[in-house]
């Protein structure tokens, strides 16, 4: 499966805040980031449904998988005071975790923003070095990292 990747919009706030919470994360005011753009869905390429010939699109239409895109995926951006943005959450379903689905949200937001930077966990080392990020320890647990997308050509 190949997921298609979009911006957030209004409607996906639910989904987005239980991907998220899902996986303990916080990433501050997640509206505040939708209405300005700097959140990423990841979906099935389901698409949605017609009715009576038009796309209903709405939350709970997207949501239950009945041939209407499902949001397996989201990540967080804020703007970086060094150019591009920090990646403040990213997060997958857990049952659809290993399928790429968090390697093309980053792949996406390189893509848009030239340079990202990130603060993450030990555990979660191995995702980051194979999207080539430079990474340095902030501490015995803790690690910040960066890429761009010129270091990826």
């Amino acid at each position: 499966m190949s997921p298609h990747v979009r911006i957030a919009s209004d409607d996906d706030t639910l989904e987005v805040r239980r991907i998220l919470d899902a996986a303990m994360l916080e990433p501050g005011d997640v509206e505040a980031r939708i209405a300005v753009g700097d959140v990423l869905v990841a979906g099935d390429r389901r698409g949605p449904k017609t009715n009576g010939g038009t796309a209903d699109t709405s939350t709970e239409q997207r949501a239950t998988g009945d041939g209407a895109e499902r949001i397996l995926g989201t990540t967080v951006l804020e703007a970086d005071d060094g150019g591009g943005a920090h990646v403040s959450a990213i997060g997958v379903r857990r049952r659809h975790r290993g399928r790429g689905i968090g390697t093309t949200l980053i792949e996406r937001a390189l893509e848009r923003e030239g340079r990202l930077t990130v603060r993450f966990d030990d555990d979660v080392r191995p995702f980051y070095e194979a999207l080539g990020f430079s990474i340095e320890p902030i501490d015995e647990q803790r690690y910040r990292g960066v890429v761009t997308a010129q270091s990826r050509r």
